[in-house]
Parts: structure tokens; C-alpha cells; sequence
């Protein structure tokens, strides 16, 4: 064994049996010397005791270097002919096989390697020999089985191998002694479906190193399933010396025999054995045993109960039988006997869309007719068939579900029903052992799903399949629920470990083709023997909707046609109405249940900032949000975030080292409802060329998660992305709100300093629904506008969520760019007016601080006016107040002298008071001295002039507004006021 060598080039081969057998019980052996440059070689007898040289035969011309023997014969080396090999051995002719792997067989290497590191517990993840076969590992480190050859001639290697799991990349490839590797086309292996493949490779003449490589990208999901390697045969050495035994549990019975036949159950074989020997009566055995073991006695766990198919009469009979193949023992001590069968019960009634004829069977009902398992009855008028098909009575399996049994030791199907029917359930019968796999699978020829969904090519859903189950368990046993496309490999949707209460899962189909689902419970994956057959799984129920050629349960309205007689399909987004089978559009912004278009209650609206399609089939976001805030309209525009952008986590690590990312994909808006991020599993194709693009599986949503190792820590060519996921199928909502449809995004998860901008917070859900997550995953993709990080920007996660979620069904990123600014509009910039210079005023408009928009209105030009400068204002304000000097200065003296005469005319009037104060009093007069100027005492006139009116407001008043002159009578005594 080479154990620990590393992979790679190898510089000596081992020869494969060349020679090296003993030729009887003499003391030497012949073999062969090299081959020389004309191709000839001789015969040499080398002795068993180093140093012996005496009494050997004399070198004689050995055959043609190309010389070999046929299939089933060997080369004697004693007279140098072939011969047929004897009875109870086998040979290839040109080859060799290996089909024991009790341990690893002389000439095999076997190593575990990374690129990324040298750790010392990866020698513990390599190929494990399990006796019939050889076991890969299923772990992320890389185990290589190596097996270095020399061919004499051109040859072939052929082997079976079990790849279950595509999170194993499975490679098997051939290298010359350059190191170059040939047949690079066969080099990724395919999974297989059912039991084992044959696989060969044609190898060239001279050094071949045969590589099996596995490694396993198995993150998110459980253990996989290892590949498994069986009989490896190699054809193309010059000869084979001997014939191989056939090992035990194998026989040869006639000279010449290129294989072993496998020995049947309850018989044995030893090594090189010609027949098979029956066990006795007290012990038995497998298929291929080499010897026989004694039989238990039998338990309640060696039997089940099934049903027989309902008679004339309507009963049915429930049966005990021994599980197969019956390997207990009634007759030891302790023994249980089979419960009596017999007894007779009703029969249930038939499945819905099914009726009972005469001789107690179960037929489907024509088309336009609908049963509740009773009798069929024609649907009403303006009503249609609601196909599909629905299990829920198990008297007999359908006629389109089969099931078998496969084996958890060779992982072979065995021809024995896997699954029992009990009336009311169906449910996993007593297997072989308990590691067996129970096999239940349900074909479905195609769907025919509602016209609506047909025309849209963004409605994922055609179907859904529902199934009611349950699971008692004692220990780990797991039910895998699988589907499979056209035939292809069943690839696991669902497993459930451990006892499960009675419950329903739903899962939706996506493709109109023909589609198979399967039911595999394993008890347990360890041999040994029926321990557990108590612990089983039960089917109550299963139900498929729009199956085509399916029956119906119940009669739905339709649309009718204008002739008011047939149905007919209602155009796209409109409904049913359920009185008159008329349809109607749905209001604006809301979409439609395509699969229960009934009544207007079946528009559903849209979340808010969407919008729905033309044909009412999903709601969609245009890439712009409005919004009112303080008495203004803020605008966001996201087209340039429409595409897909795509980012990757910080690295991770497994147990074991290996260094992967998160990878995600996020197409904000779409196009008008059509997704276009994109997120693929390559595992088992990255043997794709450049400029190739055939992705095994691949999911196209609004975001999408995929596991990725990048291609310098495996040493592929390419990226290995594994495992896609959708996030996102379709929009719930757009909003600043931080919940919506019971969807939240916590504020706290990305704090921020900047409160200026409200954050627009996008809201999905998507279909995948799990144990976890039974509504689905939801993603919610806050958008921060941040003026410095231009283009597509930088998405991040919560630092709380690493890997963007805390509760694995709730996605949280946070989308920093300034495209989730909103527009530029005039509130966004200010006006800066210069100074008057020259008769030119200069008006500059510039953004606030901080800019925190984008796009939208662009800045004004500057502005220019005319405008008039300081120079000539100053000269405007000294002429005014010059002016207004001089008017003053004239107004004062004109008032002072004017005074001056109201003074000199008041003493006079005084003076000649008090020279006449002896005199009569003299009659009152208002008359002119000499010498007066008349014009200075009229105070009212006509026609006042400006220096009047100034001059009668300066004048005193009296209280009724009269001008007050004191004057004195003519007794001289008495001052009268005038």
C-alpha cells in the first residue's frame, strides 16, 4: 500500500502480475526481461533464495513483447503458450480487476490533500475500503485514490461506481508519465440514478496513473452521501501468469471464466470455490456470502400487515406476511408465530375523482364529471373539472406510484415492496435491514396549468404538490422527500430526521414536464439487521393540482362564452365573477390569483411603491420611489441599480479549514417584473469549456445566495459555486417604513449618523417554504444615500448577522451608493448674488451642504443684471441734501421774520392799550393802521400758495380750529380773541 503518497506525477510503476508467480513448488520462477528497441524479450528463471545460481535453466527467447492471452486464460511461462484457467478462477486475458476491499489492494495510493492547507486530521478523510467496494469521503478535504500501470499494449479501465450527491465534485481522470491528462471530456463524473453505473476510459500504450478524486461542498446542508467504487478492472499488460480466485461468496463452474457468479441467499462459497453450498435449515445468508449465519428467532419486528384488494362484495381482507427475505426462525424458543390473516373489513371508498364499479374496483371518472370517491357526477352548466389527482384512501397503490427497496449494503434494488397500504395510510414496510431504503415514487405524465399562468412567463407556478405525513422513530431516521425532471437524477427538496408529528408540506412545481416525487425513509444508516422496524413513516395524504389527464374532486365556475353555453378562458387579469360567469378586470394595481381566479376578492393589491403588470400576474417596482416629507416631494430614481449586482461575504471557514463565501446576487428592481439576478450550482459541470455556459441547476430571482470556493483553494479551473438559494421572488413592498407584511427591518442593524435623507427599504418574499422557515425567506435591502460612493456603491450586512441573517429565514443588506439619493430638485441649492461692479451684478447658484441627492435638476447658469454702483448714489444723495439744506435755510428765515412782525404788531397793540386806558370804549375794529401791508395779516385766502399753507399750519390755533389773535376793545379794558 502507498498510503501517505502525494498526488501527482510518479516515476516507477508497479508491474501487475508479470512474472511473479511461483511456478509450482520449485525454487525458482521464470519471468521476463525488458523489452529491448526491436520489441523481443527473453525468458529468465530468477530463484526464490537470493544468491542461488546454481541448477537454473538456460535464458531462452521469451514471445513478442505484444504478445497476450484472451480473456480467461493466462500465459504458462514453463512452455510459454496460453491456457484456459481451471474451474473456480477467472481472468481478464490482458487485465486485472479489483472486487474486494477488505483493505486496500497492493499498488493503490490514497490521500487527502487541500491547496489551502497541510493539516494532520485530513489524513483521516480518505477512500475507505468497506469490503464490496471503496468509499469516498464527505468532507471538504480533497481525497485523491491513486493507481499508477504500465501498458504494454493500448488497454481500457472500466469500473461501477454509486454518485448519489451532486455536493460531491466527482472527477475521474488519467495522466501519462508527462503529467498530462487525457480524455479530459469524461473527466466529471455524472450522478446516478438508480443503482450502479458503468463507467470505462480507453488507456494508451506505456505509464498511465489512474486518479479518483472526490470532494465535498457541503455548507449549507447535511453529510452527503459518499460516491461509491466497485470491480475496477484494468485491460491492456502484455499477460497475466495466473488466473485470480474467485473470492468467497463467488464461484466459477466452468474452465475459461472471465468472472465470478455471485452465490444466491442461503448459500455460500469459499475462495476459489467451483459451486455453492446450501446453508442448513438453521442458518442463512445474502446473495454473495462466503458464509452462512444462524437464524434469530422471529419477532413482531420480522412481519408487517398489509390490505388485499377489495372483492365483489366491497370488503377487504387484512394480511400478515414475513418480511422478505425471511431470515428468522418459528421453531426456537421465544419465537413468535405470523398473526392469523383474514380478517374481513369494509373497503374504503374510493379516491375522489374515482367511482366504484360492479366488480369493486376503482375507475376514473370521464372528463366534465367530478366524484367525492362515491359516484361520478357531471359537472353543472357553466362549471368545469378541477384536475388533478388526490390520494387519501390506500386499499390498493395507484396504478402511477411504484415502489422497491433499496439496499443499504450494496446499494442495490431488490424486487420487494418498500411501502405497505393500510387503508387509511401507506406506510413503510419491515426491509432487510434497517439501513435498507424504502422507495416510494409517483409519476405525473405533465400539468395543465390555467391559460393565465401559461402566458406568463414570470409565474413560476404551474402545480404544488401537498402531502400529509409522519414519522415514529426510536432513533435517527430520515425521510427524504425528492423530484425529478424528465427522468433526470431526483434531487433532494426536503429531509426530516427523527420522529415528526402529523403535519403537510406543499411544494410547488416550476415546470411543466414530466415530473416523478419520491418518498425514501431509511431507519437508520448503520447494518444491523431489523432492530427498527417499528419505527416507520406514514403517507395519509397526497394531493397534486393541475394534473393533466387528472380527475376532480369538484367542479369550479368558469368563464363562459359569449353563447353563454361552454367555458372558455377569461383573458389575462381578469376574474371570475362566481354568479355569472362573467369576466372582469382587475382594478389597477392589484394582481391575480391565476390558479383561484374567483371573485374580485381574487385581485389582490399591491404592497406600496409597486405597481402591477399589463396582465395583472405579479406586482412590480418601476425603480422610482415618491415621497412626501416636510411639505416637499422627494423623488428617488433606481435605474442604474436594476441589473444584477453581485457582492461576497468575508470568508468562512468549516471544521476543517476549507475557505469559502457567501456569494450574493441582487437585481434591486428587475425589469418591469421580469428577474434578473441569477445564482448557479457548478459542482458537477466544471468541466465546462470557456465560452460554454451549461449549469447543472440554476435560480433566477430578485436576490440569490450561493455557496463559493474560489478556484485557487480547489485548484479547478473555475469558481466553484454550489448550492443556490432564492431570496426573492417577488416584491412585497417599497417603503421608509421599517416593517411591512410582518417582514422588519430593524434600524439598529446598520446605525447611521445621517438623518437628513429618509432610507427607502425594499421588501421580498420568496416560495422556497421550509422546516425552518414556513413562510418562505424574506429579504429586506435598506438603500442609503451616500454622496461619496458613486456607481453601484458597496452592499454590507448586519455585523450581527455575518452571513445577512440571525434567524436563517430573514436576509437583512444594507445598499450604501448615491444613487439612493433622491433627485435634485430647487430645494437642493441656493442663490449667492455678487457685488455691483462695473454696472454688472453676477447671481451663482450652489448646492447645500451636504449635497445629498443626485441626478434631477441640474444647477442654473449664473445669472447677470445691470445694476447701478455706489458712486452714482452718493452723488444722487449730496444734490438731495443740498437741496433740501437751502430750502431749509430760506424756510427759517422767511419764519423768523415773519415772527419778527407778529412780535413788532403784538407790542404795538399793547403799547396803545395802555396809553388809552382813560377813554371810552371805542368800537370794535379790524382796520389797517397806516403803514400796514395788507397782504401780511389775510392768514385766509382762496388760494393758499406753498409758503401759505406752511405758514397757516404754523400758525396758533384754537380748539375749533380758528386762528386766535389777542386783540383789545376799543374801552381799551376787555382782550377779546379773534
Amino acid at each position: 500500500s502507498s498510503q501517505g503518497a502525494q498526488p501527482g506525477c510518479l516515476s516507477s510503476f508497479p508491474s501487475l502480475g508479470l512474472g511473479d508467480s511461483l511456478q509450482g513448488l520449485s525454487e525458482y520462477h521464470y519471468e521476463y526481461t525488458a523489452c529491448d528497441s526491436l520489441g523481443s524479450r527473453w525468458r529468465v528463471a530468477v530463484p526464490h533464495t537470493p544468491g542461488l545460481c546454481t541448477g537454473l535453466p538456460d535464458p531462452i527467447k521469451g514471445t513478442e513483447c505484444s504478445f497476450s492471452c484472451k480473456a480467461g486464460e493466462f500465459l504458462d511461462m514453463k512452455d510459454q503458450s496460453c491456457k484456459s484457467c481451471a474451474e473456480g478462477r477467472y481472468s481478464l486475458g490482458t487485465g486485472v480487476r479489483f472486487d474486494e476491499w477488505d483493505e486496500l489492494p497492493h499498488g493503490f495510493a490514497n490521500v487527502a490533500t487541500t491547496l489551502e492547507a497541510a493539516m494532520p486530521f485530513w489524513a483521516m478523510s480518505t477512500w475507505v475500503p468497506l469490503g464490496d467496494y471503496i468509499a469516498s469521503n464527505t468532507d471538504e478535504c480533497t481525497a485523491t485514490l491513486m493507481y499508477a500501470v504500465n501498458l504494454k499494449q493500448s488497454g481500457m479501465v472500466s469500473f461501477e461506481y454509486i454518485y448519489p450527491d451532486s455536493s460531491i465534485v466527482f472527477e475521474f481522470f488519467v495522466q501519462n508519465d508527462q503529467c498530462q491528462p487525457t480524455v479530459e471530456e469524461s473527466r466529471w463524473m455524472k450522478t446516478t440514478e438508480k443503482g450502479w453505473e458503468f463507467h470505462s476510459v480507453e488507456l494508451s500504450h506505456g505509464n498511465n496513473v489512474l486518479y479518483w478524486r472526490t470532494t465535498a461542498f457541503s455548507v449549507w446542508s447535511k453529510t452527503p452521501k459518499p460516491v461509491l467504487v466497485r470491480n475496477i478492472g484494468i485491460t491492456g499488460v502484455a499477460y497475466t501468469s495466473e488466473c485470480f480466485p474467485c473470492k468467497p461468496g463467488t464461484y466459477a463452474s466452468k474452465p475459461g471464466s472471465t468472472f465470478c457468479k455471485l452465490c444466491p441467499p442461503n448459500s455460500y462459497s469459499g475462495k476459489g470455490a467451483t459451486s455453492c453450498q446450501q446453508c442448513e435449515s438453521n442458518t442463512y445468508s445474502e446473495q454473495g456470502s462466503g458464509t452462512c449465519k444462524p437464524r434469530p428467532p422471529c419477532t413482531d419486528k420480522d412481519y408487517f400487515y398489509t390490505h388485499t384488494a377489495c372483492d365483489t362484495n366491497g370488503e377487504t381482507q387484512l394480511m400478515f406476511k414475513w418480511a422478505e427475505p425471511k431470515i428468522c426462525s418459528e421453531d426456537l424458543p421465544d419465537a413468535v408465530n405470523l398473526p392469523p390473516s383474514g380478517v374481513k373489513t369494509k373497503c374504503p371508498p374510493c379516491n375522489p375523482g374515482f367511482f366504484k364499479t360492479n366488480s369493486s374496483t376503482c375507475e376514473p371518472c370521464p372528463y366534465g364529471a367530478y366524484s367525492n370517491g362515491s359516484g361520478c357526477i357531471s359537472c353543472p352548466a357553466g362549471t368545469e373539472p378541477a384536475l388533478g389527482l388526490e390520494y387519501k384512501w390506500w386499499n390498493t397503490l395507484p396504478a402511477n406510484m411504484e415502489t422497491t427497496v433499496l439496499s443499504g449494503i450494496n446499494f442495490e434494488y431488490k424486487g420487494m415492496a418498500g411501502w405497505e397500504v393500510a387503508s387509511d395510510y401507506i406506510y413503510t414496510a419491515a426491509g432487510a435491514s434497517d439501513n435498507d431504503f424504502m422507495i416510494l415514487t409517483l409519476i405525473i405524465p405533465g400539468f395543465s396549468p390555467p391559460q393565465s399562468v401559461m402566458e406568463d412567463a414570470e409565474n413560476k407556478e404551474v402545480a404544488r404538490i401537498t402531502f400529509v405525513f409522519e414519522t415514529v422513530c426510536t432513533v435517527s431516521c430520515e425521510l427524504y422527500f425528492m423530484v425529478g425532471v424528465n427522468s433526470k437524477t431526483n434531487t433532494p427538496v426536503e429531509t426530516w430526521t427523527g420522529s415528526k408529528g402529523k403535519q403537510s408540506y406543499t411544494y410547488i412545481v416550476e415546470k411543466n414536464a414530466t415530473m416523478s416525487f419520491t418518498w425514501a425513509f431509511q431507519r437508520t444508516p448503520y447494518h444491523e439487521g431489523r432492530k427498527y422496524t417499528n419505527d416507520i413513516a406514514k403517507l395519509y395524504s397526497i394531493n397534486v393540482t393541475n394534473v393533466m389527464d387528472g380527475v376532480a374532486s369538484y367542479c369550479r365556475r368558469c368563464a363562459l362564452e359569449s353563447s353563454g353555453s361552454s367555458c372558455t378562458s377569461c383573458p389575462p387579469g381578469n376574474y371570475i365573477d362566481r354568479t355569472s360567469g362573467a369576466c372582469h378586470p382587475c382594478a389597477p394595481n392589484t394582481y391575480l390569483k391565476a390558479h383561484q381566479p374567483y371573485g374580485h376578492q381574487a385581485c389582490i393589491p399591491c404592497g406600496p411603491g409597486t405597481v402591477s403588470n399589463k396582465i395583472h400576474s405579479l406586482c412590480y417596482n418601476d425603480c422610482h420611489f415618491l415621497l412626501a416629507k416636510d411639505g416637499r416631494t422627494l423623488e428617488y430614481d433606481f435605474s442604474t441599480l436594476a441589473n444584477s449586482t453581485s457582492f461576497t461575504s468575508g470568508p468562512s471557514f468549516t471544521t476543517k479549514g476549507l475557505k469559502y463565501f457567501h456569494h450574493f446576487n441582487i437585481s434591486l428592481c428587475g425589469n418591469h417584473g421580469r428577474k434578473m439576478a441569477s445564482c448557479t450550482d457548478n459542482v458537477t459541470d466544471i468541466r465546462v469549456p470557456d465560452g460554454e455556459v451549461e449549469f447543472s441547476k440554476s435560480v433566477t430571482s430578485y436576490a440569490c445566495q450561493s455557496i463559493v470556493v474560489p478556484s485557487d483553494v480547489m485548484g479547478y479551473k473555475t469558481v466553484v459555486s454550489s448550492q443556490p438559494v432564492s431570496l426573492a421572488d417577488r416584491f412585497v413592498g417599497v417603503t421608509t417604513e421599517t416593517t411591512l407584511d410582518h417582514i422588519t427591518s430593524p434600524p439598529d442593524y446598520f446605525p447611521t449618523e445621517n438623518v437628513g435623507v429618509p432610507e427607502v427599504i425594499f421588501f421580498y418574499r420568496s416560495n422556497d417554504v421550509t422546516q425552518s422557515c414556513n413562510s418562505g425567506r424574506a429579504t429586506a435591502i435598506r438603500m442609503r444615500c451616500n454622496p461619496l460612493k458613486t456607481g453601484s456603491g458597496t452592499l454590507s450586512m448586519p455585523r450581527k448577522c455575518p452571513d445577512g441573517t440571525c434567524d436563517g429565514c430573514t436576509f437583512h443588506f444594507l445598499w450604501e451608493t448615491a444613487e439612493a439619493c433622491p433627485l435634485c430638485s430647487a430645494y437642493d441649492y441656493r442663490a449667492i448674488v455678487s457685488a455691483c461692479v462695473g454696472g454688472i451684478q453676477r447671481t451663482t447658484y450652489v448646492w447645500r451642504e451636504p449635497k445629498l441627492c443626485t441626478g434631477g435638476s441640474l444647477l442654473p447658469e449664473q445669472t447677470v443684471s445691470i445694476c447701478k454702483t455706489m458712486d452714482f448714489w452718493l452723488k444722487v444723495g449730496i444734490s438731495a441734501g443740498t437741496c433740501a439744506a437751502v430750502l431749509l435755510t430760506v424756510m427759517t428765515c422767511y419764519f423768523w421774520k415773519k415772527n419778527q412782525k407778529l412780535e413788532y404788531k403784538y407790542s404795538k397793540l399793547v403799547m396803545n392799550a395802555t396809553t388809552k386806558d382813560s377813554e371810552l370804549p371805542a368800537p370794535d375794529s379790524c382796520a389797517i393802521m397806516e403803514g400796514e401791508d395788507a397782504e401780511d395779516d389775510l392768514i385766509f385766502t382762496s388760494k393758499k400758495s406753498l409758503f401759505g399753507k406752511i405758514k397757516s399750519f404754523t400758525t396758533k390755533r384754537t380748539s375749533d380750529g380758528f386762528d386766535s389773535v389777542p386783540l383789545k376793545t376799543s374801552s381799551g379794558n376787555t382782550d377779546m380773541d379773534l
